[in-house]
């Protein structure tokens, strides 16, 4: 399915704070991306393409709603720029490597229009807090027509 990320693959992460994206992602990621602090203490990772039109987005919100205001400001102040090198990875700032939590294991996931990057017990932790209530957010999902 080209332009969908999904998936779910474990890297390791070198000494020198980089890890690998995953071969699939690559194309869709491109060379050069935008990796910021995203919530639930992951990373978020965004394709040029992709951050640029959330940004737009964000730009079109009104200027006078204060939480437009906020979210944008700490949201676009926890931005960095990434290039993938020949080997598929991205250097992870020390800073964002410590808010995720991340030492030498990481967990890439795809979730549709960016990778997420989570510290293994981390995301573990996740899919166990969701596993009884999958359905029930599936249902509500299907019922707003997703």
């Amino acid at each position: 399915m080209r332009g969908v990320l999904y998936g779910e693959y474990q890297h390791t992460i070198d000494d020198k704070g980089r890890v690998s994206l995953p071969a699939k992602f690559r194309a869709e990621l491109g060379e050069k991306v935008a990796v910021c602090k995203g919530l639930e203490n992951c990373l978020y990772v965004f394709s040029a393409k992709q951050f640029e039109g959330l940004v737009e987005r964000m730009s079109a919100s009104p200027i006078g709603s204060r939480a437009v205001r906020e979210f944008s400001r700490g949201f676009l102040s926890g931005v960095t720029d990434a290039e993938v090198d020949g080997h598929g990875r991205i250097l992870l700032p020390q800073a964002f490597r410590e808010y995720a939590g991340l030492e030498r294991e990481a967990v890439v996931v795809g979730v549709a229009t960016r990778a997420e990057i989570w510290d293994v017990v981390a995301f573990q932790s996740f899919k166990d807090s969701i596993k009884d209530r999958f359905e029930e957010m599936a249902e509500k999902l299907i019922d707003l027509g997703i």
